[in-house]
């Protein structure tokens, strides 16, 4: 189990537009494809302007599947540029979990077919 953090820097004053677009229109197209969709999250100290969302994948093949097929969907390919307009910068990270971690990955998206410990 990995998971990819995403992390954006929104243009200023551009929070609300960046999260209506997501919510209306981006998780529709995403979510089907990359599947197991942690969290989408703001900040509120620290730096500000920030989006930071999470998605859980089994492993690195499963990312990389997923991600090529999100880039090669004729909608994706639609939206990006209204999406990107709104981003300064944006940072991608994998992490891979401890074998303590308290999150677990529902089972559908496991190849076992069952629940995994994160």
């Amino acid at each position: 189990m990995i998971v990819e953090e995403r992390i954006y820097r929104i243009r200023n004053g551009r929070m609300g537009k960046y999260l209506q677009l997501v919510r209306d229109e981006g998780l529709a197209i995403q979510q089907p494809i990359l599947g197991y969709l942690i969290g989408y999250f703001t900040t509120e100290f620290g730096t500000l302007s920030q989006v930071t969302h999470l998605w859980g994948y089994a492993d690195y093949e499963d990312r990389a599947r997923r991600r090529r097929q999100l880039a090669n969907d004729d909608r994706w390919q639609a939206f990006l540029p209204k999406l990107s307009e709104n981003i300064e910068q944006a940072e991608n990270r994998i992490l891979v979990p401890t074998d303590f971690s308290p999150l677990r990955l529902p089972s559908g998206f496991s190849h076992q077919h069952e629940e995994t410990r994160l």
